[in-house]
Order: structure tokens, then sequence, then C-alpha cells
């Protein structure tokens, strides 16, 4: 039987405590001794010592992915991590379905979309299909809910105008792309659209998803939630459940005086 870790570790490689880790970039240098030497070189300045270059492989002519183990000192101490805990329950479709037709007395109105150039659709199929992810079916399958998925590559200015056509309550946008920052401009500029078109009180609850957004920037970009990868439809629709139906009366449909 294993000891119970304690509050400062070390990663784990072929011992308890050895401090091997895997790293895996790529240089701008075509494949030969010197790229391989430079991969090395790197591996030490990031602490790895001593590394063993495991795998180099030449991205067209002028670049080289490399994986590179090796031991590093560092510690970790597991008190000072900080962790976003879930604040609402986990529902079934049957309670997420009792719960809006009994207290929001009409459908509960969802759009979703990809954003952008973003062509990866399935984080959003993944939640709004009704096929669904990891056992659980979609939003599609949940009868007291209205979905409208727009797809991919959808312009901001397209979401604001269904998002105000369907009187949508939600907004859910899912964002795989990251290259140079792209979900966070995408994102912060999707959010400064909708404060802009709809009057304040009236702003659809704005949910971003993907595997590269840090969960506790919600506000920063000003969006009302962010999910992260492994995310089930579930969850998601327990949130809308917690934040557009039990805490408060009832509202009335998005784009109606309240």
């Amino acid at each position: 039987m294993s000891a119970t870790p304690g509050p400062i570790v070390r990663p784990y490689g072929d011992a308890t405590g050895d401090g091997m880790v895997q790293v895996s970039f790529t240089l701008p240098l075509p494949h030969d001794k010197r790229a391989e030497g430079a991969a090395l070189q790197l591996a030490a300045k990031m602490g790895m010592e001593p590394a063993l270059l495991v795998h180099a492989k030449p991205i067209g002519d002028d670049f080289t992915f490399f994986v590179v183990y090796g031991s590093v000192t560092h510690l970790v101490d597991v008190r000072e991590v900080q962790v976003i805990e879930r604040e609402f329950p986990l529902l079934t479709s049957k309670e997420v379905n009792g719960e809006i037709k009994k207290k929001l007395r009409r459908k509960l109105v969802v759009v979703g979309a990809c954003i952008g150039t973003d062509a990866h659709t399935v984080g959003i199929d993944a939640i709004l299909n009704i096929k669904g992810f990891a056992g659980e079916k979609g939003l599609e399958y949940y009868r007291e809910m209205t979905v409208v998925n727009l797809g991919a590559q959808v312009l901001v200015p397209e979401l604001v105008n269904t998002a105000r056509e369907v009187r949508a309550d939600a907004v859910l946008v899912s964002q795989v792309v990251t290259q140079r920052d792209a979900h966070i401009h995408n994102t912060t500029a999707m959010s400064a659209a909708f404060r802009e078109a709809f009057p304040a009180g009236e702003v659809p609850l704005l949910v971003v998803g993907g595997p590269r957004f840090e969960e506790g920037s919600a506000a920063s970009l000003g969006v009302d939630r962010i999910f992260g990868r492994g995310t089930t439809p579930g969850e998601v629709a327990s949130y809308l459940v917690h934040q557009l139906v039990t805490p408060r009366t009832a509202p009335e449909p998005r784009g109606q005086q309240r």
C-alpha cells in the first residue's frame, strides 16, 4: 500500500521523487546535430538535468520537433494550488427539464457557435447535439430547451443578431483555435459586441468553452462562465439552470422589458 502523499511533491518517472518529466517543443532549425544540441541546451535552461533527447523529427525544411526526457529539481506545494470549485449541483436531464418547466414556465433558449475563423465544431457539437458526449445526451435532447446551433466560422454580428431574434437566454461559444491568442481576442470581441447591442441587464448569459482557456479568467474576458476540457452536456445544463432558473424569479424572454 502506498503512503499518503504529503503537501510537497515532485514529478514521478521511474521512481518516487526522481523528478523525471517529458516535454515537447519545436525549434525553427533544420534537423541536424546542431539542432539537437540546441534542444538539449534549451532543456538545460528549463532546469532539466540531465536531459535525454528521445525524439527528433523534421517538420519541413526549416523546423524540427523534439521530445526531451529528464529530471527537474523543482518542487510543488499542493497547499498553494488554487482550484475553482463547482458552485452548482449536477442535475439529471429529468431534473433540468422539471426545473425549467416549473419555474421558467417556457422553453430556455440557447444559441451556440464557433466564432471567427474557428472551424472546429467538435466541442460545441458535443454539448449541443443530441448524441452528446461521455455518455450524456446534448442539450437538444432536453425537451424544455430550444437549441440553435449555428456551427462554425460564425461572425460575431451574426451571432448577436441571431441571439436577439430568438431571444436567447444563453449563448455558448466554443473556441479551439488558439494561435496568437485567437480564442482570447475572439471572446473579448464577442463580449463587447453583446454588451453594446443589448440593454444593461438583458445581455444573454455568455458561456465560453475550450481546452486552452483558464477557468478563472471569465471576468477578464467579459463572459459569465468558462468551461474547460472534459466538460459534459449535463454540467452545462445544470449551470444554465443554476444561473437562469433556480436563483431568482423566472425572467421574461430575453429582449422584453423586465
